[in-house]
C-alpha cells in the first residue's frame, strides 16, 4: 500500500494562494512515491479543482452535511462536492467536534459521502482528560463503530486517527502511542482501510510516524499549508 500525505489546509489561505499552493503539489508529487490528496477552504475548491485537473494530485473537502439538498443555509451538500470532483471529505475533524459535532452527526454525513460516491476521511480522536483517565480506548472504539454501522455496505473509507490534545498544540502523539491505537483500529476497520495519523505533524517528526505498522499515511494540518514545509516533506518521500 503506498503511503498518503493529506493536507488539511483549514482556513488558511486565499484563493489564489491555494491555487499557487496547489501547483507547487502537483510538481512535489510527481516524484514522490506517495499518493497525495489537497483539502483547501469551501470557498477556493473550484479553483483548485481546475488547477489539478491534469494532476495525480487528489481534491479533498474539509467538511460535508450530511443531506444532499434542502432547506439548510449556510452548509455544504456532499452532492455538489462531488461535482466539482472532490474525491475525499473529512468528517469528523477534531475542530468539528469541539463545536459540536456528535459521533451519531459525524456517521450520518460519512454516510451520505460515500453514497455519492466519494471517500470518507473518518477523524477519531481522544480529549487530553479522556487518555489521562484511560479511557481513549473506549472512546475511539465508539467513534469509529458509529460510523461503520452507517456506511453502506462495501463503501470504502479513511480512518485518521488524531489525538483531540495535539491538533494545533505543537505537542505531538508519543510514536509509541500511535502504534498502540493505530493497531487497535486496525482490528476495526479491517486489513484494506488506510489509516492515517494527525496531530502536530511536521517536518521534523513526520518520518517517526510513517515507519510505525499499520500507519499507512497522514494527515497534516497546519504545515501543509507552508510552502517550506510542504518541499521539505515531497524533498524526504523522494529520497
Amino acid at each position: 500500500m503506498r503511503k498518503i500525505f493529506f493536507a488539511n489546509w483549514k482556513m488558511y489561505l486565499s484563493d489564489d494562494d491555494a491555487v499557487a499552493l496547489a501547483r507547487a503539489y502537483d510538481e512535489g508529487a510527481v516524484s514522490a512515491s506517495v499518493d497525495v490528496v489537497v483539502a483547501p477552504g469551501f470557498t477556493s475548491l473550484e479553483r483548485v479543482a481546475r488547477a489539478l485537473a491534469a494532476s495525480k494530485v487528489a481534491l479533498g473537502a474539509q467538511d460535508a452535511f450530511w443531506k444532499d439538498e434542502g432547506a439548510f443555509t449556510g452548509e455544504v451538500a456532499p452532492k455538489q462536492l462531488a461535482a466539482l470532483g472532490v474525491k475525499y471529505v473529512i468528517v469528523g475533524h477534531s475542530e468539528r467536534r469541539a463545536l459540536g459535532e456528535t459521533d451519531d452527526l459525524v456517521a450520518r454525513k460519512a454516510a451520505t459521502v460515500a453514497a455519492d460516491g466519494m471517500t470518507p476521511v473518518v477523524c477519531v480522536g481522544e480529549l487530553k482528560e479522556e487518555r489521562e483517565a484511560g479511557r481513549q480506548d473506549e472512546i475511539v472504539r465508539v467513534q469509529l463503530e458509529t460510523v461503520l454501522k452507517a456506511l453502506p455496505p462495501g463503501a470504502a473509507f479513511l480512518v485518521a486517527y488524531e489525538p483531540r490534545w495535539a491538533i494545533g498544540t505543537g505537542i505531538p502523539c508519543e510514536p509509541s502511542d500511535v502504534a498502540a491505537m493505530h493497531a487497535k483500529i486496525r482490528t476495526l476497520a479491517g486489513a484494506d482501510a488506510p489509516i492515517l495519523y494527525g496531530g502536530s505533524v511536521d517536518p521534523e517528526n513526520f518520518a517517526s510516524y510513517l515507519g510505525l505498522q499499520d500507519v499507512d499515511g497522514l494527515l497534516v494540518g497546519g504545515a501543509s499549508a507552508r510552502l517550506a514545509d510542504v518541499r521539505a516533506f515531497f524533498e524526504a518521500f523522494s529520497s
